[in-house]
């Protein structure tokens, strides 16, 4: 059998990058396999690529056109990053299929821009691309091509986007009609641009559309697209351009703590399929000179995240870009998924725009935050902690603040991308919906008599400071009802970090007779997990030593832990485990419970863990179930004498 990865790269550089070995020439030699590779699904004319895999609910015609979309972005960062030295059937592929994609006659042509449509996706890409090859290609279009492009894009004009991170595809293809001297709407590009305005959080972060919508969109759409447009309108100095990379030099400043030793990125959000485009708010940084980050940090990230998944077969044996992460996985997906939606990888290789002599490129790698040491970074703004540990290189995201909810009062639905208490690197939710409907994993549920566990639902965040954030949400199950139909009950959750640990102190109002259970991570590999579990315990561990713990440390009631697992459920692996913790029956009221939640690529022994850390519990003021007159002051002490307390 074939093993990763599946190019020919060039030789490492151990002395210019000590930490990846990788160079330009391996962004190079990966961005031509990747189009070569999509050769043989085009349509005759260019205008369509028409790849293997699940089509999308725009169906055929449009999936043909996001291949050529997000391929022609990958296509001008190479072609404008070597000046238009590459081999020239690249650039007549891409100018071929701009004349078939505009003619109605071509068998091959583009559906029209219509009110937010999925094509306007795409033309945010061709518009882009077209910017940035201009002298290799628009300029040598025939005029009639040109102007069937311009008509084409011109279905922007005054049309309506969905209300989110599509506002700004609007924006840069306006601005490219009026690059091309075409007509446009200013007051639609000054629109979309004033609406991400209400979307600013602040320390860097939006949020994509109303609501707490925390993801990688934050870096590679709301941070990436108003720089873009600044580079087409030609104002890169302007107001505008200036308080963007404000932004995003902000933004940066903790990027990194996002990434692990191995440069994967934490697994969280929708669109994870679209894999390496993580790194592209890295890139325009550089670009733009809006980075705190030096050229050889941005570099090490960058080529850490594209050495990562090109060593765990990505771009595949075909050369292609899957519905996956490592592997095809169709749940880390979404409906608006197609065959070609992975090629939104093609916006990570934005640092090709960046000569070969720039420092970015020539610079020495530097170390990754987690190379250095443990990290412990608070993001108030999405009411997140990020902790890294040097000695296993495991990046966590403790979760207390994005839900991919509406704004109050918009009904939304969980989603294992975001619902869940933590993410990491090394670690994906149970995804597959035979998997998330039992909502193990990550997760705090009260479960009624017939088993239904509660879900997690809107998000609302407490603090997020130091090495401590807390949240609380209201109990709802999913037919939307409360376990009772007459009483809201809330699990409020404080997470404080210590060391390789997190300890989740959870006060649950709960009506008498449910059960309170808990999960740690799921842990996944080819080989189904280890598991273990003993009195207030529960382990997992995989086939290359990665473990799971979860160990109760208050009101567990002395019951046994157990092992959850499932199959074909997770994106690290057909076999996944998660350690779990249930109480016995609740009295009803409120209750505290205490959890040491375990991630780590060495040995945990969870029941020397049980013995040496002691937890004290002191609660003072009456109030009844749901009440929120009780109060409950908790001490955590560890051995060595540090003692944390909420």
């Amino acid at each position: 059998m074939t093993l990763p990865p599946f190019l020919t790269l060039p030789p490492t550089d151990r002395v210019q990058s000590p930490r990846t070995g990788w160079t330009r020439a391996h962004w190079e030699a990966v961005a031509d396999r990747m189009l070569d590779g999509l050769v043989p699904y085009a349509s005759p004319g260019f205008a369509q690529y028409r790849l293997p895999g699940r089509n999308s609910r725009s169906g055929v015609v449009s999936d043909g056109l996001e291949g050529y979309a997000r391929s022609f972005l990958l296509a001008a960062f190479r072609i404008a990053g070597a000046g238009g030295q590459v081999d020239a059937r690249l650039i007549e592929r891409y100018a071929a299929g701009l004349t078939a994609g505009t003619d109605p006659g071509s068998g091959e042509a583009w559906p029209a821009l219509t009110d937010c449509s999925q094509q306007m996706v795409e033309a945010a890409s061709v518009a882009i691309a077209l910017h940035e090859t201009r002298p290799w290609i628009w300029d040598r279009l025939d005029a009639r091509v040109q102007t069937r492009v311009v008509d084409w894009f011109s279905g922007f004009v005054g049309h309506r986007t969905h209300d989110n991170n599509w506002r700004l595809f609007q924006v840069v293809s306006e601005q490219f009609l009026a690059s091309v001297g075409a007509p446009f709407s200013q007051s639609d590009i000054d629109g979309g641009l004033d609406r991400i305005e209400d979307w600013y959080v602040g320390d860097g972060w939006y949020t994509d559309g109303d609501g707490r919508n925390f993801d990688y969109y934050i870096g590679w759409a709301m941070h990436l697209y108003p720089l873009l447009w600044a580079r087409i309108a030609g104002e890169p100095d302007g107001e505008r351009a200036t308080l963007y990379k404000e932004r995003l030099s902000r933004f940066l400043a903790t990027y990194p703590h996002f990434f692990g030793g191995d440069g994967a990125p934490v697994h969280q959000g929708r669109s994870l399929t679209y894999r390496f485009a993580a790194v592209a708010p890295v890139w325009m940084g550089a670009l733009t000179g809006a980075t705190p980050l030096k050229p050889g940090a941005t570099r090490r990230l960058a080529s850490g995240v594209l050495r990562h998944f090109v060593e765990r077969g990505v771009p595949d044996e075909r050369g292609l870009l899957s519905l996956g992460w490592h592997e095809p996985f169709l749940p880390t997906t979404q409906a608006y998924s197609g065959p070609a939606s992975p090629y939104w990888a093609s916006k990570g290789f934005l640092g090709l725009l960046l000569p070969a002599d720039h420092p970015v490129w020539t610079e020495r790698e530097v170390a990754l935050p987690v190379e250095e040491a443990d990290q412990y970074t608070a993001l108030p703004a999405p009411g997140w902690l990020l902790h890294g540990t040097k000695h296993d290189g495991i990046v966590r995201l403790v979760n207390h603040g994005s839900d991919h909810y509406g704004v109050e009062p918009a009904v939304g639905t969980d989603d294992p991308h975001y619902a869940q208490l933590g993410y990491t690197t090394h670690t994906a939710p149970n995804a597959a919906p035979h998997a998330w409907r039992h909502r193990v994993d990550s997760h705090l549920a009260l479960i009624g008599a017939d088993g239904t566990p509660s879900r997690r639902g809107r998000i609302h965040p407490l603090t997020a400071t130091g090495r401590t954030a807390s949240s609380w949400h209201s109990v709802t199950f999913p037919a939307g009802e409360d376990i009772d139909g007459s009483t809201e009950y809330r699990i409020e959750t404080t997470s404080l970090l210590h060391g390789p640990w997190e300890v989740r102190v959870h006060r649950v109002e709960a009506p008498a007779g449910v059960t309170v259970r808990e999960g740690g991570y799921a842990v996944a590999g080819t080989e189904p997990p280890r598991g273990e579990s003993g009195r207030e315990w529960a382990m997992a561990r995989t086939a290359d030593g990665l473990s799971s713990a979860l160990v109760g440390l208050f009101g567990w009631d002395g019951e046994s832990g157990s092992v959850h697992r499932e199959v074909e459920a997770n994106a690290f692996g057909p076999h996944s485990a998660t350690p779990c913790l249930s109480s016995g029956p609740h009295p009803g009221g409120s209750s505290v419970h205490v959890t040491l939640v375990v991630l780590a690529g060495d040995t945990v022994h969870p029941r020397a863990l049980r013995e040496a850390i002691t937890v004290t519990v002191l609660h003072d003021g009456g109030g009844g179930s749901g009440s929120g007159d009780s109060h409950a002051h908790v001490r955590v002490s560890f051995p060595g004498g540090t003692v944390l307390t909420v």
